[in-house]
């Protein structure tokens, strides 16, 4: 974190400074202090609509009280009132058993796909589909966890497609996203929907012609805001804990979704290229 590293209670260092907040600032503070248990699952956006005020004020407030942004502080709310055990999953008490923990991330992970499957608009699928299987080119942006989500689709679609690669690094995400044109398309995954990087370059794509899509967990967030097309997570997982899980394999199945619907729509090719990548990988196996 920042300053406030060694104080664990982001909201009693928020009533501490209280009284040196501006008005607006104040009208944030208050907000938080009535509601700190929803604040740690909204975004910027949804919390500045709720306090009557701009993402600058909120912004600006987390800043006046020692913090990076608000991402930063809270993550600090966060770890203020939630339980440590939840941090690391959910639904693990710290009587579990090895068995408990067992049926417990299974069906977390479970439930999280059927969810996404559920919520999904097939219609959002389809153009999805239709627009990838249309690319001249084709590329994915993650970074941290969803930087693995992104390689893993590389690894499917690149024998289905003329062009396709993944980027994890942020630089290597912009340079290459300033060199689209209309008719390539972009992958952005975030679970928060709150990553700046991601969002960031996704918007670069965005102004120079390329088709964006989203898979997020973040249904009013900031990378809803630069992608065409939002394909929804729905996983009880929660942005502070530090490795995601459950939305990790939802995210995983929407991306085979959309590969099976790709190669579909060119059978023959991808049966060919499917031959082709089997044949070169023969004589690397026992």
């Amino acid at each position: 974190m920042s300053e406030n590293e060694n104080n664990s209670n982001a909201l009693l260092q928020l009533q501490a400074h209280y009284n040196s907040l501006r008005a607006s600032e104040r009208k944030v503070a208050d907000y938080i202090l009535n509601y700190p248990d929803k604040i740690i699952y909204e975004s910027i956006k949804a919390l500045s609509e709720k306090a009557n005020v701009s993402d600058t004020s909120v912004i600006r407030m987390c800043k006046a009280i020692g913090y990076n942004g608000y991402h930063d502080f809270k993550i600090s709310v966060a770890q203020s009132i939630v339980a440590p055990q939840h941090q690391i999953h959910e639904e693990i008490s710290d009587d579990d058993s090895i068995s408990d923990i067992l049926r417990k991330v299974m069906k977390a992970n479970v439930k999280a796909i059927e969810d996404t499957m559920n919520f999904m608009d097939t219609q959002l699928i389809q153009q999805a589909v239709d627009a990838i299987a249309n690319s001249n080119r084709l590329e994915f942006y993650g970074v941290g966890g969803s930087g693995s989500v992104a390689m893993d689709a590389q690894h499917k679609f690149f024998k289905y497609c003329n062009y396709c690669i993944a980027y994890s690094d942020p630089h290597m995400q912009a340079m290459s996203a300033s060199t689209m044109k209309k008719g390539d398309v972009v992958v952005g995954i975030s679970h928060s929907g709150n990553t700046k990087d991601t969002v960031d370059n996704l918007r670069i794509a965005s102004n120079v012609g390329a088709t964006t899509i989203a898979i997020t967990g973040g249904l009013k967030s900031p990378i809803t805001e630069v992608c065409s097309i939002v394909l929804p997570v729905v996983a009880k997982e929660k942005f502070y804990k530090p490795e995601p899980m459950s939305s990790r394999l939802a995210q995983l199945s929407i991306i085979d979704v959309l590969a099976t619907g790709v190669a579909f729509t060119r059978p023959d090719d991808v049966l060919q290229s499917l031959q082709k990548t089997r044949e070169s990988i023969t004589s690397k196996r026992y």
